[in-house]
């Protein structure tokens, strides 16, 4: 019992020495913890990561607009696919995790024809999710407000004048192709 207190009394009144060391080991592992974490978040938005698993893709937007133009600024596949801010980040980042899972150890889309198998699946899901977040990845570069309609096509001043600015559709709904070769989606229903 005698034991008990005293082992209790040095918890309960440590030493200067003792609380200084374990501030400082605490502060050193929290600062560890988050330039590994802030690092591997770093490393899986590169274009080299995604063409890991994804690398039809990655070649296809190198025929586009958003991979080579006249200003020389080029998109990457965390660009369009990993929000900037950094809440909504996590959660994709979370979300992806299980893209991860299914490529590795499910290995459903381990082989170039499985990807293909799978394509319009895939985009189906990547579309509503971009839709339900309001397309926030394009307006991480394409804000809205800022758009000059003079430059546009009269079909595009209609669309971007009416249906984005009430609401109605965001960028995902009239630009899927965009960046991408649009999967062959005969057979997937709703789909015109």
């Amino acid at each position: 019992m005698k034991l008990l207190k005293a082992f209790w009394s040095k918890l309960t009144r440590p030493s200067k020495a003792a609380a200084g060391v374990i501030l400082f080991l605490g502060f050193s592992g929290g600062l560890l913890f988050w330039g590994a974490f802030n690092t591997g978040m770093e490393m899986t938005n590169t274009e080299e990561f995604c063409s890991g698993c994804h690398a039809p893709i990655v070649a296809e937007i190198q025929e586009t607009i958003h991979y080579s133009n006249r200003s020389g600024v080029r998109a990457i596949c965390s660009d369009c696919h990993v929000p900037h801010e950094w809440t909504d980040k996590i959660i994709r980042k979370v979300q992806a995790s299980k893209e991860l899972f299914a490529h590795f150890v499910t290995k459903t889309i381990d082989t170039p024809e499985k990807f293909k198998e799978r394509r319009a699946h895939l985009a189906e899901r990547e579309w509503a999710r971009m839709k339900k977040n309001d397309s926030l990845e394009c307006r991480n570069c394409h804000q809205f407000e800022f758009m000059d309609f003079s430059e546009q096509s009269e079909r595009s001043v209609q669309q971007h004048s009416t249906a984005l600015a009430s609401g109605e559709k965001t960028c995902v709904d009239c630009h899927k192709g965009i960046a991408h070769n649009l999967p062959d989606m005969h057979g997937v229903e709703g789909w015109q």
